[in-house]
């Protein structure tokens, strides 16, 4: 029940003034804590990861040390042993080379595939955006001997070129799906127009509806590349050279041998991945949030 005042007396209308901006602050606060709590518990993986990557080895091994600060001073043998000893360097440069030619094939691929189904009128195209999505659903492990075959005939046994060929069909499908909803978003009166002024249909596309559908882009581009650099499955199946692994089969095939895991050695690993990633997602975080929402609403 609400709390009656009369309003004609000042000292009530304070007091209840003062109550409301009391329970103003306290529910202020109590979302806060709420978004502290949560952010903690989400970058505690992180913290962890960084305290124990510059632990020495007997402050990690005594079961009597906090294993959430450094005991004993910090050490960057762990990281020192990343660069030096292991091959993370061409892991990297393997993973930035296939990340790179998946998001530039799957732009090339979605861009004109959603584009066509968002404004050819065919009976169809509903059906067939669904079809396409719905080959992103399939279990990588039915798709597993199927793609086996196309890498050998190709040639590419052993190749970061084979995984160059596989994740863009896991990353295509979505990114078609993706991005019909931002071109059905984008007024075909703006298209009509650019043509009207001269524009062939190809120019109207390149030149007007790729700009406006930039922060579908993005979505794109975040996804695409993070899940090639992400995938562990196709690439410890069709991998095994150690100059051709990408950093998510390298680093655990080099830093875990047998029943020997390098700790320290592997969260170093982790954060020097993580963290620029994380890095550069943050800037694009933004587009890659309304490039989602947007799309699925669209859609």
């Amino acid at each position: 029940m609400t709390e009656s005042v009369d309003i004609t007396n000042p000292a009530a209308v304070e007091r209840l003034r003062r109550k409301a901006a009391v329970r103003h602050v306290l529910g202020r606060i109590g979302v806060y804590a709420i978004a502290v709590f949560a952010a903690l518990v989400a970058a505690f993986p992180f913290i962890w990861g960084f305290i124990t990557s510059f632990k020495q080895d007997p402050d990690f091994y005594n079961v009597a040390s906090n294993p959430f600060v450094w005991n004993l001073p910090p050490t960057t043998e762990s990281v020192r042993y990343v660069f030096e000893q292991t091959q993370f360097l061409t892991f990297a440069r393997n993973t930035l080379l296939v990340g790179g030619l998946v998001v530039l094939i799957t732009l090339v691929v979605a861009l004109p595939a959603a584009y066509s189904l968002a404004r050819l009128d065919v009976r169809w195209g509903g059906a067939l955006g669904i079809a396409i999505f719905l080959v992103y659903l399939v279990p990588p492990s039915l798709l597993f001997i199927s793609l086996s075959k196309v890498v050998a005939d190709l040639g590419l046994q052993e190749s970061k070129w084979s995984l160059v060929v596989i994740y863009p069909t896991i990353t295509i499908p979505v990114s078609v799906w993706l991005l019909v909803g931002f071109f059905k978003g984008v007024p075909r009166d703006i298209e009509e127009q650019a043509m009207v002024d001269g524009y062939s249909r190809l120019a109207a596309f390149v030149r007007v509806g790729i700009p406006l559908v930039f922060p579908g882009m993005i979505a794109v581009v975040v996804f695409a590349f993070t899940l090639s650099t992400s995938e562990f499955i196709y690439a410890l199946a069709f991998v095994s050279a150690t100059s051709e692994k990408t950093l998510s089969v390298g680093v655990p095939t080099e830093l875990v041998r047998g029943d020997v895991f390098f700790w320290q050695e592997l969260q170093a690993a982790a954060i020097l991945v993580a963290v620029p990633i994380a890095f550069v997602f943050s800037l694009f975080l933004d587009k890659f949030v309304s490039g989602f929402t947007m799309g699925a609403v669209k859609g």
